[in-house]
């Protein structure tokens, strides 16, 4: 985008700045190996827990542990959707895709919005055939079963607690297992429940209840998702309008800024492009690195700046968007 005619200067990714703020667009190397080590551990405890549970559902004729395995089964899967997510967004750019592949991030995080939504659909469905026909059951046996769930479902979204915040699939992952872990709390419920009243029909009632929750939380991830899948900019950061004025407050050198556009290059990585028009005087290197430090603490680490001076025509043509 740099101008030809030696007055502008593109400020490409090589004049990134690494102030403050710029956490906001990278993990740490601790983080992303804390990260890598969590989803391993996550799904080898999941696909073994999923595996006790399914064969307890079929010896105790339980239709909750069953449909339980299943839901937990699909979270295993939105586990290692994450970690190939997780995984691709490290791969470094090459000459047909100039940024790595980290944009499959956003779209793993769009699937797994997507598999818990039919997670949901899922427990509705049982839920309503076990009000209309419920069936007598073994609680005790149930309750001890959904009771290890708890501790496994609840060990592994402790485990993304921390960079929740950060990326929206290590958010889905957390939500993947908080809702595990809510639906086994279902079952250990309904289950003591039933053991000493015999009510089966407490079962698909909290069934209802949990699919609500879990569809609540999904609703933002999908939201978030679907935003950063089309380019919307990007959750916690400002409309491009409020950028403009927080960069021209911040460094009185700027004159305007116009042609903005922000997005995500990844679930954790926000970029942006701008015309920036400084008066003559300035020197463009000095406001580059103070436009570049406010845009990091924006979270935006990314940035490519065009600079104009005041009574240049706009060689894009719509420079007011």
């Amino acid at each position: 985008m740099a101008k030809k005619n030696g007055k502008a200067a593109a400020g490409g990714h090589a004049g990134h700045s690494h102030a403050a703020g710029h956490d906001h667009g990278h993990f740490h190397a601790e983080a992303a190996g804390r990260l890598n080590r969590a989803f391993v551990l996550g799904i080898v405890l999941n696909v073994t827990y999923v595996a006790v549970e399914l064969a307890a559902g079929f010896v105790l004729d339980s239709v909750s542990l069953i449909s339980d395995a299943g839901h937990n089964l699909g979270d295993v899967v939105g586990l290692v959707l994450a970690l190939l997510a997780f995984r691709l967004a490290r791969v470094k750019p090459s000459g047909n895709y100039t940024y790595g592949l980290k944009k499959s991030t956003v779209l793993v995080s769009l699937l797994n919005a997507c598999i818990l939504l039919v997670a949901v659909g899922f427990i509705v469905w049982e839920s309503i055939g076990k009000l209309r026909d419920p069936r007598p059951v073994e609680g005790g046996a149930i309750a001890w079963v959904a009771g290890a769930g708890i501790v496994i479902n609840a060990f592994t979204a402790w485990m993304f607690v921390k960079d929740r915040k950060r990326d929206l699939n290590v958010r889905g992952a957390f939500l993947h297992m908080a809702a595990d872990a809510l639906v086994s709390l279902g079952v250990v419920v309904s289950g003591i429940v039933i053991g000493f009243t015999g009510w089966y029909v407490i079962d698909p009632i909290l069934g209802l209840v949990i699919a609500a929750v879990i569809l609540v939380s999904t609703t933002h991830l999908l939201t978030d998702s679907l935003r950063l899948a089309l380019d919307g900019v990007p959750k916690g950061v400002a409309p491009p309008d409020e950028l403009r004025r927080r960069v021209m407050e911040a460094v009185p050198a700027v004159r305007d800024m116009h042609h903005i556009h922000v997005w995500a290059l990844s679930t954790t990585e926000n970029a942006l492009t701008a015309h920036i028009v400084i008066d003559p005087a300035e020197r463009e290197r000095t406001v580059k690195e103070a436009v570049k430090r406010e845009l990091a603490n924006e979270g935006i680490a990314h940035s490519t700046l065009e600079f104009e001076y005041p009574g240049d025509a706009c060689v894009c043509g719509d420079c007011r968007s």
